[in-house]
Order: structure tokens, then sequence, then C-alpha cells
């Protein structure tokens, strides 16, 4: 029987793992780490150092393995997600079959938590067959994002959205809302909306040494964050961010 273990391992400081997460990582025979193109290097990276700082079972192997890439030009968005999460499926079926075969635990260590805009869970039960799934909860980028602003998230006894640039894009400000919450934002959705009385906190490569932070009224810094965003993104090669938005009172 096959146990999948799905870790999650926070924003990039290995010094937000969680201790279940340091014994859950020890556990394991096998640890699968995604290589995501060279743009995206510093990601296995990430996976490799925290290993290294907390593995301390000689029995555990680490292996890495390259996720097929998803056809982002695709016009029917959900359709070429499901194709693109049936071949990391294939591929993790591929890896456990030849490293495993087919009894053990294979862990993955998943960026964030795997409850919160991540497919894990998803690819995780298309596999054939459906392993025993165990989940390590992570500190989640919102988290993240509002710790280093040092913010609350939420207004006293206020409800907040969480969406993603997409759907801000497409759909406009949360119809009720007064706090939003946006992630997987590919460009910078906020350039959509109108910026009067909006106040953003933004967030990029959080927990990573190259962290980078800022927060304002929309309107006076909307700018500044396109151009450093595209600046941080042509340096590294790629970048993911996310960032708070709130209605104000002038």
């Amino acid at each position: 029987m096959i146990t999948l273990s799905l870790i999650g391992i926070g924003c990039g400081d290995p010094e937000q793992l969680t201790l279940a997460a340091v014994r859950a990582i020890n556990a394991a025979d096998l640890i699968l780490i995604p290589r995501k193109g060279e743009e995206k290097s510093d990601l296995a990276e990430l996976r490799r150092e925290i290993c290294a700082r907390v593995l301390t079972s000689a029995r555990t192997r680490l292996v890495e393995f390259d996720l097929p890439a998803r056809d982002a030009g695709r016009e029917d968005y959900r359709g070429g997600v499901d194709d693109w999460h049936d071949a990391v499926a294939a591929a993790w079926s591929r890896e456990i079959k030849a490293h495993l075969g087919g009894n053990g635990r294979v862990a993955f260590l998943i960026w964030g938590d795997p409850s919160l805009y991540d497919s894990s869970l998803r690819i995780a039960h298309r596999l054939d067959p459906v392993p025993e799934i165990e989940v390590t909860p992570g500190v989640t980028a919102i988290q993240a994002l509002c710790a280093a602003h040092a913010i609350p998230l939420n207004e006293i006894g206020a409800p907040f959205i969480v969406t993603t640039g997409r759907q801000l894009r497409e759909n406009g400000w949360p119809l009720g809302a007064e706090t939003v919450v946006v992630m997987l934002d590919g460009g910078t959705a906020f350039q959509s909306l109108d910026p009067a009385g909006l106040h953003i906190w933004w967030g990029a490569y959080l927990g990573m040494p190259h962290q980078m932070m800022f927060s304002g009224p929309l309107a006076e810094i909307g700018a500044g964050i396109v151009e450093a965003r595209a600046a941080a993104r042509a340096r590294n090669g790629w970048i993911m961010d996310s960032y708070i938005l709130k209605r104000v009172s002038s």
C-alpha cells in the first residue's frame, strides 16, 4: 500500500516548517522533488535546502524529476488545467512505481499549504490506484503576507474574499467585499480596477532572501509595483506574488 504524504512547507523560509512537517519529512521512504524548468530552479533548491536542514532519516531517498508544462496559452482554461493535471498524475505514478514500487510512503513538499490554490490534492486523486493520502498543513502565502506587513487580514467581525488575478481581471471587484486577497495573478490584475479609495499590501518571494513588499494607496504606488514586479521577474526568471486590497474611507 502506498501512502502519499503532502507536506505544507510554507513560503520559502525553512523556519516556517512546523514540527509536524519535520516529522512527516523524516517518516517518508521517498521524497519526490519536482523540477519546473531552469527559470524556477530556486524552488527545487529550496526544497533541497529544507531536506538538508531537517532530514535525519538515513533511509529516506530524495529523487528529482521533471514536471510536464501546462499550456498557458490554451483558450479552454479549465480543459487545459485538467489535461495538465492528468499529465502530472502520470509523472507522479511513474516516479513512485520506479523508486518505491507498490509499498511505502512517498512525500511531496508543497509550497504554502495543500488546501489553498494548490493542485496536489486533486492530482493525488487521479493516481491509479488512489493511495492513502495524508496532509500536513503549512503556512500560507496569505499568512506570510499579513505577517510581513504586520496587518490583520479582516476588519472586526467582517468577512474577506480570496480570489485569483484572472477572476479579478474578468469580473471586477467582488460584490459586497471590503477586503480582497488576490493570488495566482500572472500579471497585475489590480490595474483593471478604479484605484480610488483602494489600499494595497503587495508582496513577492515571501519568506525568501529576496522578499519584496510595497504598501500604500493603489493610485499612488500601483505603477511602482508594476515596474518593480517586471524587473524582478526579468532578474529571477519567475515571480510568485500576492496582495491584499482594502476599501478605505477618505
